[in-house]
This record gives structure tokens, C-alpha cells and sequence, in this order.
């Protein structure tokens, strides 16, 4: 399956790409460690089997490791891309079920603090898929660094991974804190990972809702819930996605409800004006 990006130029192509080309989806976490690119590797594999396009930019730049968890080995990555060497679809690599996933490098510490100008670049290239896909998902890192920030106030939403340890929750509730105090972020949904049970994934869902409305008055939106299960180590190790490795697992059945929550929902998604506009808001915001 090859990426053909929309033949469209001129500022209103650009300038429109969030809101024609498909959904974009920040997936991230308060803190690492809880499975928050398993989730986005086996939710792409789930979307494409319900006949989505998507694509997958791995946005840990300074320690990617989604291609190493699929198996893939890509010629390119997306510090060719910042450095000016090759555009992203040239970077763009085919991964299981059909995905297209833009992979990142590991171990280059100037990658973890994007310049200003690396990241109009990067959204440009972004802005160079319009029409390429349905759903874009963007495995942040974890935490609350410039990066994570940056590509969690450019989606239209971002999915929020925690796990019902209280540090996960704790952390969880700061990176939405931030993202609704400085960016004005409004839209969350949360996935709870992990779980032992749907009793226990709801009880931590409610609990960072019901903090994150009464003192940031932000509503949740309840994604869904991905129970603990050995199978996924065993997937890690043999660098499958577990929905391949073992379909009828209880987890891969889960991340195929979670991508039907995606599919679903929400009906519309208010446009932020483009992925460039955004970027100079923040521009704006950082120079105040």
C-alpha cells in the first residue's frame, strides 16, 4: 500500500490539512512504562482492519523504538527529515496489516528538544500527506517535555494511556494539566492499560475525571480499557503486534473495541485552523 499525497498546493491546501486529511491523534503519557506504543501499534493494526488509512509517526524522537516493536527496518527516519535530507514520504514505511509508519531515531539527544524552525518543517511535511490517510496517530513520548507538548497541542485530540498505579495517575493528570492550562486543550480520551479487570480500569478512569473536572474543569472521555495479559510480552519479544500474534487473546480483543471507539466517535471534531496556523499561535504564546 503506497502513501500518495494530495496533489493541492497553495496556503488554503496547507492551511486546511488537519481538518480534510483525517483525524490526527496524540497518544501519550503522564510517565513511561505503561504501554503506551504497544497501544499505538496494535490500535493502528486494528484501524486499518476496519478499512482506515493510517498512518503512524513515531514521536519519541529521542528513544523510538516503535519500528524495533513491529519488526520493521526502515532505510530512512524522521532525523533525515528535520536535517533536510529526504521529504517524509520518502521516510514512509509499510508495516503490518497495510499501517504506514513514519519511524524516528533512537539515541539522538538533540532530537528530544525540537528548534522552532525543525518544527514548521515538520509540519509542513506533515501538511504534505493531506488526503493521505484517515487516522494519523502520533506516539509522543512520555511526560511533559517541549516535544510532548508540541505534538499533543497540534492533534485534534490527544489519548491519554494510564494504568491504575497511582504514579501513572498522578502523572497523568499533570500532563493534562499542562495541556489544558497553556494550550487551552479541551479534547481527552483515556485509555486505562493494564487493568485487572473493567471494574478496576473504569475506578481509575473516574478518578482522574472526576479531579481533572473539579480542578481543571476538563471533561474525560472514556476510551476504553486494555487488560493485563502475558501474551503481550510474548509479542513484544517475537516483535509482533499481539492483535496478529494472538487475535483471539483477550487483549487483542480489547484493542479491537478500542479502535471501533475511534472509528466511532467523536461525530465531529472542531478544527483548530491547520497544523501551521496552530504552530504560530504557539509561536505567539511562547514569545508572551
Amino acid at each position: 500500500m503506497s502513501v500518495r499525497p494530495d496533489s493541492g498546493t497553495g496556503t488554503a491546501a496547507a492551511s486546511n490539512a488537519v481538518t480534510r486529511g483525517g483525524r490526527t491523534i496524540a497518544v501519550a503519557s503522564g510517565k513511561g512504562g505503561v504501554g503506551k506504543t504497544n497501544i499505538v501499534a496494535n490500535l493502528a493494526i486494528a484501524l486499518r482492519r476496519r478499512g482506515q488509512r493510517v498512518i503512524v509517526v513515531d514521536a519519541d524522537l529521542g528513544l523510538a523504538n516503535l519500528d524495533t516493536l513491529l519488526g520493521v527496518n526502515p532505510r530512512a527516519t524522521l532525523r533525515h527529515v528535520l536535517h533536510g535530507e529526504c521529504p517524509l514520504r520518502d521516510v514512509l514505511v509499510e508495516g503490518p496489516a497495510g499501517i504506514q509508519i513514519v519511524p524516528a531515531a533512537s539515541g539522538f539527544e538533540e532530537l528530544t528538544q525540537l528548534t522552532n524552525a525543525q518544527r514548521l518543517l515538520l509540519l509542513e511535511q506533515v501538511d504534505s500527506l493531506d488526503g493521505a490517510f484517515d487516522v494519523l496517530l502520533l506516539d509522543t513520548g512520555a511526560g511533559i517535555s517541549s516535544n510532548v507538548l508540541f505534538f499533543a497541542a497540534a492533534a485534534h485530540e490527544t489519548m491519554v494511556v494510564v494504568t491504575p498505579e497511582p504514579t501513572a495517575l498522578t502523572d497523568a493528570y499533570a500532563l493534562v494539566k499542562v495541556l489544558s492550562t497553556r494550550y487551552a486543550e479541551q479534547r481527552f480520551a483515556v485509555v486505562v492499560n493494564m487493568a485487572r479487570g473493567e471494574f478496576e480500569a473504569r475506578r481509575t478512569f473516574t478518578h482522574l475525571s472526576r479531579v481533572a473536572e473539579r480542578f481543571l474543569h476538563v471533561s474525560l472521555r472514556w476510551a476504553g480499557w486494555v487488560p493485563f495479559d502475558a501474551e503481550v510480552p510474548e509479542a513484544v519479544r517475537r516483535q509482533r503486534a499481539v492483535v496478529e500474534l494472538a487475535p483471539h487473546a483477550p487483549v487483542s480483543r480489547a484493542f479491537e473495541r478500542l479502535a471501533q471507539c475511534v472509528v466511532d466517535g467523536p461525530e465531529s471534531v472542531p478544527p483548530k485552523g491547520g497544523l501551521q496556523f496552530f504552530f504560530r499561535r504557539l509561536l505567539a504564546e511562547e514569545r508572551a
